[in-house]
Formats: structure tokens, sequence, C-alpha cells
């Protein structure tokens, strides 16, 4: 069973940053798969954020480039989301996981909060 540990999440002012960290642990081949953070703000639907393939190619969301940068260290099992010039707009709990295709590849774990302050 594979487990996501997100952290990292923090209250922050406008303009401040954060870095997100997100380890996987258990049967899981993490070199192999591409992952991705979401976000789910208060009465939103969960949205992508941000997505690495395993070869280390990015994408994000048209509201975060140029801000947010993803990465990962294949030797740690871990995924990171470095967060500049964060807006409130960009509150939420922020998760990661493994995507194939469309779809996600494991159970959500518990996010971690990231509040932005005006």
């Amino acid at each position: 069973q594979v487990q996501l540990v997100e952290s990292g999440g923090g209250l922050v002012q406008a303009g401040g940053s954060l870095k997100l960290s997100c380890v996987v642990s258990g049967r899981s081949t993490f070199s192999d798969n591409n992952m991705a953070w979401y976000r789910q703000a208060p009465g939103k639907q969960r949205e992508l954020v941000a997505w690495i393939s395993r070869g280390s190619s990015t994408s994000y969301r048209e509201s975060v480039k140029g801000r947010f940068t993803i990465s990962r260290d294949n030797t740690k099992n871990t995924v990171y989301l470095q967060m500049n010039s964060l807006k409130p707009e960009d509150t939420a709990v922020y998760y990661c996981n493994g995507v194939g295709g469309l779809t996600t590849l494991y159970s959500w774990g518990q996010g971690t909060q990231v509040t932005v302050s005006s």
C-alpha cells in the first residue's frame, strides 16, 4: 500500500514563498511514475496545479506559471513544489499524487494547508 505524506504548508503573506514536500512510501516504483500537485480551496473542486513526468518534464496550470516550480528527487521518493510570489487565491489544501493518464494512482494523503494573507 502506498502512502503520500505532504508537508511544508503554512501561513504566509502575499508575495511570500513556501516549499512543499511529498514523500511517497510503500509499494511504489516512484521513479517510474509521473507525479502531480493538486489543490482544493474551500467550496471548490480539487484542481491540478503542476505535473512532472518520470523524465522530469513539467507542466503548470496557467495561474501559477512563472511562480511555482515542481521538482522530484527519485533517491528520496519525494516530489516538491516551490511556490513563490504567493497570492491569496493560492490559499488551499495542497495534495500530491501519482498520475497515470487522466487518473490518479493512489489514495489521497492528508494534504498540507497553505494560507496566503493579503
